[in-house]
């Protein structure tokens, strides 16, 4: 039977980058951080204006290389399963699509139920990270350290985002072309 690492959730360090345990999830632990995740996105939107939220994912992403790093580090297990700090980190790259539109009411008449579009980027964030299309597979394998474990969740997140802007352009452009 193989032996979990030790995680110390009282390290606060350990604590983000296990996603304030929800990474500790006995199944799919990827999945559980990133739905841990979409409260924290919220919660930056009433924190930090919009068009500062660029600054949040930029903060977040440079320190999630030490976070992941650092325990990757002290349980001497690259990218366990269980760090998901990269998987925050991914969905609010995706989520900057519609940071603009989620934080502000007057903005929903052009994109309503910021609610669905959230779980579409969530789909889209965990179809990128789960099938890793090139090049996220190939930094997923050779990246390493702290810098490897976030780098294929930023690409993935990337991904996702210009899927999710696309996905939300057609929408509006679709929704004004009916309301003529």
């Amino acid at each position: 039977m193989k032996e979990t690492p030790l995680f110390n959730l009282k390290n606060p360090v350990h604590l983000l980058a296990t996603g304030f345990g929800s990474g500790l999830s006995p199944f799919a632990p990827g999945t559980v951080g990133t739905i841990a995740a979409i409260p924290l996105f919220y919660l930056s939107l009433m924190l930090i204006p919009a068009h500062y939220y660029w600054v949040f994912i930029l903060v977040t992403a440079i320190a999630g290389i030490y976070i992941c790093g650092q325990t990757a580090k002290d349980i001497g297990v690259h990218d366990h399963g269980s760090i998901v700090f990269d998987e925050f980190v991914g969905l609010w790259i995706t989520l900057y699509g519609i940071a603009y539109y989620a934080a502000d009411p007057k903005h929903w008449i052009s994109l309503p139920n910021h609610w669905v579009w959230v779980l579409v980027g969530f789909l889209f964030f965990r179809f990128f990270d789960i099938i890793k299309p090139f090049p996220i597979g190939l930094l997923d394998k050779y990246a390493k350290g702290g810098f490897g474990i976030m780098i294929d969740d930023i690409i993935a997140g990337i991904y996702a985002l210009l899927l999710l802007k696309l996905t939300t352009s057609l929408f509006v452009y679709f929704r004004a072309s009916l309301a003529l």
